[in-house]
């Protein structure tokens, strides 16, 4: 018993945090496009912040509760609702046995995460949960999630039993119970429809011809309908190098920004290869990298430089500020 797929959406897979530890055998790390969304997600559960979820690109899924659960939403705001009436987003809510999730119209970003207290009930493929669509490997069977789709839960943990026994408490005749409480916005991941993304300098940066330079700076690039898990393709002007040369091929990670040879740049996304033989004009920061992963194609990027220093600087904050909200959160599910 767990939930039941209805409707698949456009692209609707399991993910957790990624497979690590196999890249030096070219398997790739994958996970969550944005990763804070998801951690959140399962905070809120009473999860650990590693335990898979659900992935929901821009057109959602039809979801059946087999069993009452407690689920929270995180990330894009893509219209929630049991019954017609909109779920909020960011908070715990009880979902009775029967009820049915739907989504709509994406308001802002284009990936939400769906968690259910105490997670699925599934094999991990080494060592994780993640789907890997192109190698057909992790969450159900290595593939999006299909109609018909059953999806066992592990049950309801005894973490959350606080959250639960105080939306149980809540006599509504709705199918949903949500929490009255949420994490303070200012700890939330902020999303932009055209967003300022930082990055530093990549290590062929000092290769590009001076103009490139200049452009990959001060100039906007679009997010094309050809990007996907593994890399956005950009659109705008074209970047070059000052003399044409082979690279030997080298290691690459999420947010790395390549430069093929027509000169239209490929940031790397959660299911990028492990090596790739395109110089690196840039590398998006880990700090930027949810804010990036909830671009809708079709949409504007525009990369502002900041040093290594600054860059680790913001990381150090984000996850103080994660810390402190698992802190708050969990006052609250015990």
């Amino acid at each position: 018993m767990g939930l039941k797929i209805l409707k698949p959406g456009l692209l609707t897979t399991i993910q957790d945090t990624g497979r690590y530890g196999f890249q030096k055998d070219g398997v790739i790390v994958s996970g969550a496009m944005d990763r804070v969304a998801l951690r959140l997600a399962n905070l809120l559960t009473g999860n650990q912040e590693d335990e898979a979820a659900l992935e929901i690109t821009l057109k959602g899924p039809e979801i059946f509760f087999q069993e009452d659960q407690l689920i929270s939403i995180t990330g894009a705001d893509l219209s929630p609702t049991i019954d017609n009436k909109k779920l909020k987003l960011w908070r715990p809510i009880f979902v009775k046995k029967g009820s049915v999730l739907k989504f709509g119209t994406p308001k802002l970003g284009c990936r939400t995460y769906l968690a259910v207290c105490g997670g699925f009930q599934l094999q991990k493929a080494l060592g994780s949960y993640s789907t890997y669509l192109r190698a057909g490997i992790g969450g159900m069977h290595g593939k999006a999630l299909q109609e018909g789709d059953n999806i066992p839960c592990k049950g309801i943990n005894v973490t959350a039993s606080s959250v639960l026994d105080e939306l149980n408490l809540k006599q509504t005749a709705d199918n949903f119970v949500q929490a009255s409480w949420a994490p303070d916005p200012a700890y939330l991941p902020s999303y932009e429809k055209d967003p300022v993304i930082r990055a530093v300098k990549g290590p062929e940066y000092e290769l590009f011809t001076a103009t490139s330079k200049s452009n990959i700076w001060n100039n906007i690039f679009q997010v094309t309908q050809q990007s996907d898990r593994m890399g956005y393709s950009l659109a705008g002007l074209a970047l070059a190098l000052e003399e044409a040369k082979e690279l030997v091929s080298s290691a690459v990670t999420f947010g790395t920004v390549q430069v093929p040879p027509q000169g239209q740049p490929i940031i790397l996304m959660a299911d990028h290869q492990t090596t790739g033989g395109y110089p690196r004009i840039a590398q998006v920061i880990t700090a930027d990298l949810p804010k990036l992963a909830q671009v809708v194609p079709g949409r504007g990027i525009r990369f502002t430089e900041v040093s290594i220093d600054e860059a680790q600087q913001l990381y150090l904050e984000q996850e103080h500020q994660l810390l402190q909200l698992k802190q708050s959160i969990q006052i609250k599910v015990k």
